[in-house]
């Protein structure tokens, strides 16, 4: 820790506690920083593209995940360190900004510091270098634009739709049925989506998954699936153009809110309360068929008497469904969700053309199906799964598939992936490099080599050689100019990725671009770190 003296040569203290502190300061700060943000891309470098391996990560409480989702990755492991925390946060915000993408983005950034370290080292200032990955940032994100295409897709035309999905499905662990899922998706946006406004809102696309099964089971139900089954053994399990009661009062008789005693001391008025909480149950029930209910769906439980009761007056109900699914069947079945009993009227109803009560496998585990609602805009994705991984693996590629798909619809821009895209970028920076005089021109030409990480972590995890792989493509790009070559990575046997159909969103890849450049930046401004020592 650095002392300060004064003019008699007594030492004193600028910082509180500061022999309790360890200090990093200049080059030896910013190395530090840009190995911690390097050990944290080299994690997610394995897990890049469609032969990327998964990672298995153990919570404190014994929950096992195995994913190779960058964001979920991250988001499970604790670190410790401020600048891994930042890696961990750039890719959670390309997870809310565009839901795909998250491994690529580290990786960039991790490219980016390696970098800037070799600059740091031939002794350019870091601002220097975070000058010229500005500019170099900006040169690849307006060449994506040149090379970027339009597709146009309708309601009934949604290949080019499918054909992105697949893309993004193909690094999961679920790419033997991507096709299947890829459909799925894109049908689940295109019910919900606004085509007008090409909006998407996603709340609407409910994802529930149950074990058992296989893969291929995993369905798409136009209308709500909600995982209870009806109050009373007896009642119905399928009605047809049913009328539903949406609820979040009780069955039961009101309870004063203070606190109160009821003091019987004969059978007479033992008899007279009960006959009283009778009328009051049928009263409800009574309620409920007047306004021509022939389902209710109830937020609370109600006790066996009014169960029995509406058993007896053949009125099915469901009880404990959450708040989030009453909201949902209500926008499903343009009901209205009803506080009191009184409020009901035929107008508050919710209407479905079927409800069916449908049991899985051996065991007794039934699930409800709401369908052919009156408003078709609020749709479930069932997943089937051989275990509980599996599924919620399946959960997190279908939520990137939907993202991508609601990307496309809000911009139909795509690039073309197999890291063609990249290398297009550093042909197209390195070239711009010469028009710039001064230190930046190599902090530009740095940032043309980072941006070849990408493909060459592509080529390596393929199992191909990564030098050899990535300067054959990158010669043929040059040789043809053709933006569209790239790492072959399933041994097609064509490196035109318009041959193989592996798109990606424009808004996808410039935001991957831009917010690891943006991190990079933020990195090399770092040149003194105070932390508290361990004890």
């Amino acid at each position: 820790m650095a002392l300060a003296f004064d003019e008699f040569g007594r030492p004193f203290i600028i910082i509180k506690e500061q022999e309790q502190k360890t200090r990093l300061r200049g080059l030896e700060a910013q190395k530090a920083n840009i190995s911690a943000g390097k050990a944290i891309a080299r994690i997610l470098k394995t897990s890049l593209g469609p032969k990327g391996m998964d990672k298995m990560l153990q919570s404190p409480d014994g929950d096992v995940t195995v994913t190779n989702d960058g964001a979920t990755i991250l988001e499970q492991m604790d670190v410790d360190n401020q600048i891994a925390k930042l890696m961990v946060e750039l890719s959670r915000s390309q997870d809310y900004e565009i839901g795909d993408g998250t491994t690529g983005v580290v990786v960039m950034a991790g490219a980016l510091l390696e970098q800037a370290e070799l600059l740091l080292e031939r002794g350019i200032h870091p601002i220097r270098i975070a000058e010229g990955y500005e500019m170099a940032s900006r040169i690849a994100f307006e060449h994506m634009e040149k090379i970027a295409q339009k597709f146009d897709y309708g309601v009934s035309n949604f290949e080019p739709l499918v054909q992105t999905c697949m893309t993004t499905l193909s690094s999961k662990i679920v790419n033997r049925c991507k096709r299947n899922l890829a459909e799925i998706a894109v049908k689940a946006v295109l019910a919900v989506a606004d085509l007008e406004r090409k909006d998407v809102n996603l709340d609407l696309i409910k994802v529930e998954g149950k074990v058992g099964g296989k893969l291929e089971d995993t369905e798409l139900i136009y209308g709500i699936l909600v995982d209870k089954d009806m109050s009373h053994p007896q009642m119905p399990k399928q009605i047809e153009d049913a009328k539903i009661a949406i609820l979040t009062c009780p069955f039961e008789p009101p309870k004063p809110k203070t606190k109160h005693k009821v003091d019987i001391d004969t059978v007479e008025k033992f008899q007279t309360l009960r006959q009283q909480e009778h009328k009051y149950f049928d009263d409800m029930v009574q309620q409920c068929k007047d306004v021509g209910a022939t389902l209710v769906i109830c937020q609370w439980g109600f006790d066996d008497e009014a169960n029995h009761l509406l058993m007896h007056r053949n009125l099915p109900a469901v009880r404990w469904v959450g708040g989030v699914e009453l909201e949902l069947i209500a926008i499903a079945t343009g009901g209205r969700i009803v506080p009191r009993f009184q409020e009901l009227t035929p107008e508050k109803l919710g209407k479905a053309g079927l409800v069916r009560e449908k049991a899985f496998g051996t065991t007794k585990d039934r699930m409800l199906y709401i369908e052919h609602c009156a408003n078709s805009r609020a749709v479930t994705i069932f997943i089937r799964g051989g275990n509980k991984m599996m599924i919620e693996e399946t959960k997190r590629s279908i939520h990137d598939a939907l993202c991508v798909a609601r990307n496309l619809i809000r911009n139909n821009r795509i690039v073309y992936g197999g890291g063609s895209a990249e290398i297009s970028c550093s042909i197209a920076v390195e070239a711009a490099a010469d028009r710039y005089p001064g230190v930046e021109q190599y902090a530009i030409r740095a940032f043309a080599d980072a941006l070849d990480a990408v493909p060459m972590a592509l080529a390596e995890n393929s199992g191909l050689q990564p030098i050899e792989t990535l300067s054959a493509v990158k010669s043929q790009q040059i040789k043809d100019n053709n933006p569209y070559c790239g790492i072959d990575c399933n041994d097609v046997g064509t490196n035109d990725m318009r041959e193989q159909n592996v798109f990606e969103t424009l808004i996808g890849k410039q935001q991957q671009l831009l917010l690891a450049t943006q991190v990079v930046k933020m990195i090399l401004k770092i040149d003194d770190v105070i932390s508290p020592s361990e004890y």
